[in-house]
């Protein structure tokens, strides 16, 4: 168990989730406007059954996708954060960045926001080498935001395994950005984070030595570390996609 990485950027929080969350939450699932480019809407219980997944993920390790709210008015807006996909995509293992707001909330710029602030923890506490970002091709509001936090776009696609077949959002692009990249971008040292500044000791990880990881894992990690972040064991049932659950 570690302390869970919480912050504040300029105008929102970035925290564990609460049991508040879950009505909300299950609100912004079950919009339309929300999922277009996900197979479909969630139940209730599918929304709350991703709650309890990620809430667990936080406090086992520290990270993962966070709730989001406006500081001001403590007002839940969705989540944004980082995870290891369980999906057997081409490129994993990997750390992806994503992101859902509520649709009342979009044009803000808030998603960009948590975005770069769960970018620079990603980077500097958990001392990832990539952090990458993936969308249907067709979805474009996502990839302006991730064109927005600095990422570059693979020269390929994809076809996603958690799609079904026939779908027009089967086409997946993913970008990518490398700490070295971000650590050239000047605007990414302008994100302020308001936050106690734990460093979570590499050894706290539950987590198995960098050596016995995948290679393509272990590339994402930093040469000094001798214990890092494993990537999740995939699961042995059959998958059927979910909407909250391609990646």
């Amino acid at each position: 168990m570690n302390p869970p990485i919480e912050f504040n950027t300029e105008r929102l929080r970035v925290r564990q989730w609460r049991f508040s969350d879950r009505k909300p939450f299950a609100e912004l699932n079950a919009d339309p406007r929300v999922m277009e480019f996900f197979p479909s809407t969630l139940s209730p219980e599918a929304s709350h059954a991703a709650v309890d997944r990620w809430q667990s993920q936080i406090a086992e390790r520290g990270w993962g996708l966070w709730a989001v709210e406006i500081r001001r008015t403590s007002e839940f807006i969705g989540f944004v954060g980082l995870q290891i996909p369980q999906a057997p995509l081409p490129f994993a293992p990997c750390v992806e960045i994503g992101w859902r707001l509520a649709h009342a909330r979009w044009g803000q710029g808030y998603a960009t926001e948590a975005a770069k602030a769960a970018l620079r923890v990603g980077f500097e506490q958990l001392r990832l080498e990539e952090i990458v970002s993936l969308t249907a091709v067709i979805n474009r509001r996502s990839r302006a935001v991730m064109e927005r936090l600095g990422m570059r776009e693979d020269n390929t696609t994809f076809l996603h395994p958690n799609v079904p077949e026939g779908s027009p959002l089967r086409e997946h692009c993913l970008y990518r950005l490398s700490r070295e990249e971000w650590m050239r971008d000047p605007s990414s040292m302008s994100v302020i984070l308001r936050m106690p500044m734990v460093l979570i000791p590499y050894h706290s990880f539950k987590i198995q030595a960098k050596n016995s990881l995948p290679s393509s894992l272990g590339r994402l990690l930093p040469p000094a570390a001798s214990t890092t972040l494993m990537a999740a064991p995939r699961s042995t049932r059959s998958h059927q996609p979910k909407s909250n659950d391609i990646s």
